[in-house]
């Protein structure tokens, strides 16, 4: 995908499987949202090959985009209208919509039911978007940073949300995020963008495993002092100690890579010029 002389997208060969919360990461300037916003039909590719839900979004009609669900980053609209109105409005657009007063509970709102939208906080601002994207009840829904501006709490009960969209209701989740823990709560798989391609993609123990930083090794010796050590092999080293210690071995702690030393390392041999890209996964067209 290109603007003009400047290539956003390098090729992406991407699968997502029906009923995964699949979570798509990457630095800003990655290509992210133009791959969403190719996916929902907003914007035309300059090349390639796309189907979503058995369609090629460029040409999906009314009947293609009900069965779809979006909650972008941000919304500017709707400022005079209720809360309660306008989602009941929207309610009338599908042929099976949720009930508002019970979709309103979901994302508790039912105390901002009369209130009108302009305002709202930042937070019950994004708690409404994303009422207004799950109404019709979508077999694939977009989340594009849904809990920007949510509190802890907020956030906790929007995951729950989410777990149960896709583990009860067979919904399809296409995630974008910045948050890396929100990203390996919610994930099945996560795919890392970066300049343009994706540069790895598995679940989120694939990732951390598959990943090129060492695992740190945490102990007391037995004269007391502290140690710590990195390796690529932390099970061999726990034995060599174990092997080799006159006494119990204190304290002891691995941690393993992360999800976001993963995405660090990647971001950063972009940043260098290296590619060092692993395989993207493969699954079933959403």
């Amino acid at each position: 995908m290109a603007y003009g002389g400047l290539v956003v997208l390098r090729g992406i060969d991407l699968d997502v499987h029906r009923g995964e919360v699949f979570a798509l990461l990457g630095p800003n300037g990655a290509g992210k949202t133009t791959t969403v916003e190719i996916l929902e039909g907003f914007r035309r590719r300059s090349a390639g090959e796309v189907r979503v839900l058995g369609a090629d979004p460029e040409r999906g009609g009314d009947a293609w985009r009900g069965r779809i669900g979006l909650v972008l980053q941000s919304w500017r609209d709707h400022r005079r209208w209720r809360v309660a109105e306008l989602l009941t409005h929207f309610a009338t657009y599908y042929p099976d919509p949720r009930d508002p007063a019970e979709l309103l509970a979901l994302v508790g709102l039912t105390d901002q039911a009369g209130r009108p939208v302009d305002r709202l906080s930042g937070g019950q601002r994004r708690r409404l978007d994303v009422a207004l994207g799950i109404v019709g009840r979508p077999e694939l829904l977009f989340l594009d940073e849904p809990t920007t501006g949510f509190d802890p709490e907020a956030r906790r009960e929007f995951h729950v949300l989410v777990e149960r969209l896709a583990r009860e209701e067979g919904v399809t989740v296409l995630l974008t995020t910045h948050d890396l823990v929100e990203a390996e709560r919610l994930a099945d798989r996560i795919a890392m963008l970066v300049g343009g391609r994706i540069r790895v993609c598995g679940t989120p123990s694939d990732l951390a495993r598959r990943a090129a930083a060492q695992a740190e090794v945490r102990w007391t010796a037995g004269d007391g002092t502290a140690r710590r050590e990195r390796t690529k092999d932390p099970s061999r080293l726990v034995w060599q100690l174990h092997r080799d210690a006159e006494g119990p071995i204190a304290d002891l702690e691995v941690r393993r890579p992360t999800l976001e030393d993963t995405y660090l390392h990647m971001v950063h041999r972009a940043d260098d010029g290296t590619d060092g890209a692993a395989p993207a996964g493969r699954g079933g067209h959403t």
